[in-house]
């Protein structure tokens, strides 16, 4: 079975309204189902009615779900339950809960570092990786080299069952052996490339060494002149370098949590949103969103029953592009990864966390924005709170002080900013000291 690109047109290009309102009408039928069906979500959500959670809005009153918080869950029930609750489906001796016998309902399980377990259930395309695949080029009948590893985590089972899909053939190219992958690539001839940019990098090279050293691969890449990668930081300099060697590559963002995000398109402006998924934008240590155009964190919610994660933080820093995509498709787009959202960091033997950060401003409610700066060198560090406000009511400075050393349990300063001084890059605390 194959999915064509025509069915999947009209998703991509439909009204932004409808889109919305299609996402929500869905979202309370999966709440109700994590409830029944999966002990850990039915413990968060516990006293949620599903059917007021129907926009942006009721949303965000849910709390966010941080990939610490399913390894810790995860670690204490491993002897019953590998996924710690959170999982819908499993196989004999592994629980699973929604219309599965005990033995049946997860075709693979993974493990991440952590490890944390993460399962792929029986649907076509499992990862919706297709569409990411088909906005990199390929077509169906396509021969694709999949360079990811198959083995431990998904990332190679990510892309050959979106490759399937779509209808192309897949050479498990995995990890390593780079002379070996040469050779493959020069005697079958794929059509493109899936994998990380930097092995792309490096196959591109020792294929160029190997011709003009008068090796028998001919030369070049053979026919690879398109490709898909993730995994790592793709820069526009890496991008330019294979451009000019003849191969267009394309990104996409995808976790082993929740599968495919978001991908690029020929227009190559921002990562285009899946369209199985809302996306939301919040302030690092919090639940809350922040307005569109704002660095924070990525936290999405997946439409999957078998693993239905609501609200997933998945640690990474992007920002909300405005207006639709170049490309004709209309949903959301980001800007790519921007870094990580976690910086929680040490100072004078104490961690402070974003969270607290934002407890700080939480509770003066004349703070627009905060960032704590951490400066000096090891065992002389500084730390400055710099809050924006648009008018400081009197001694609010000494109030904030009171309330950062009641809270972090160390003494800081205090910068007062006018509006939209402090740099829009997501960071909450910035650790600025020498280590030299």
């Amino acid at each position: 079975m194959t999915i064509s690109i025509s069915a999947l047109d009209p998703l991509e290009v439909r009204a932004p309204a409808e889109r919305e309102a299609a996402l929500f009408a869905a979202l309370p039928g999966l709440i109700a189902h994590a409830q029944a069906h999966s002990p850990a979500m039915s413990e968060r959500l516990a006293g949620i009615d599903p059917s007021r959670i129907t926009d942006r809005a009721t949303l965000a009153a849910l709390p966010v779900l941080r990939k610490y918080e399913v390894l810790e869950q995860q670690k204490t029930q491993r002897a019953s339950d590998v996924f710690g609750g959170f999982a819908t489906i499993g196989w004999r001796g592994q629980p699973a809960r929604h219309g599965h016998s005990q033995s049946d309902g997860a075709r693979r399980v993974f493990q991440s570092p952590g490890p944390i377990y993460e399962p792929e259930g029986e649907a076509l395309d499992y990862w919706r990786m297709a569409r990411a695949i088909r906005a990199a080029g390929f077509e169906r009948g396509d021969l694709i080299h999949n360079s990811f590893s198959y083995h431990l985590t998904p990332a190679g089972s990510m892309m050959e069952t979106g490759a399937h899909a779509l209808g192309c053939t897949v050479f498990p190219g995995g990890v390593g052996n780079t002379e070996l992958q040469l050779q493959a690539i020069q005697e079958l001839r794929p059509h493109g490339y899936i994998g990380t940019p930097s092995f792309l990098k490096i196959l591109v090279e020792k294929a160029a060494e190997a011709h003009t050293g008068g090796g028998t691969g001919g030369g070049g890449l053979g026919q690879i002149c398109k490709a898909l990668v993730s995994g790592e930081a793709f820069p526009p300099s890496l991008r330019d370098w294979l451009i000019e060697r003849g191969v267009q590559a394309y990104q996409c963002y995808a976790t082993a949590d929740v599968g495919l995000i978001a991908f690029e398109t020929s227009a190559r402006q921002g990562l285009v949103v899946d369209e199985h998924v809302i996306l939301e934008i919040v302030r690092p240590g919090t639940h809350n969103p922040v307005p569109d155009g704002e660095v924070g964190e990525v936290v999405v919610t997946v439409l999957n029953p078998d693993y239905p994660l609501i609200r997933f933080g998945t640690g990474d820093l992007s920002a909300l592009l405005p207006g639709p995509c170049p490309s004709g498709r209309t949903n959301q787009r980001i800007k790519g990864w921007l870094g990580r959202a976690d910086q929680t960091t040490k100072v004078r033997g104490m961690f402070v966390h974003p969270s607290q950060i934002a407890e700080v401003a939480k509770r003066h409610p004349e703070i627009l924005r905060a960032r704590l700066v951490v400066e000096g060198e090891m065992s002389a560090d500084r730390m400055t709170l710099h809050i924006e406000v648009a008018s400081a009511s009197e001694n609010l400075p000494t109030r904030v002080a009171e309330t950062l050393r009641d809270i972090t349990k160390l003494r800081g300063n205090i910068t007062l900013l006018p509006p939209n001084t402090l740099p829009n890059d997501g960071k909450v605390i910035e650790d600025a000291r020498s280590y030299k």
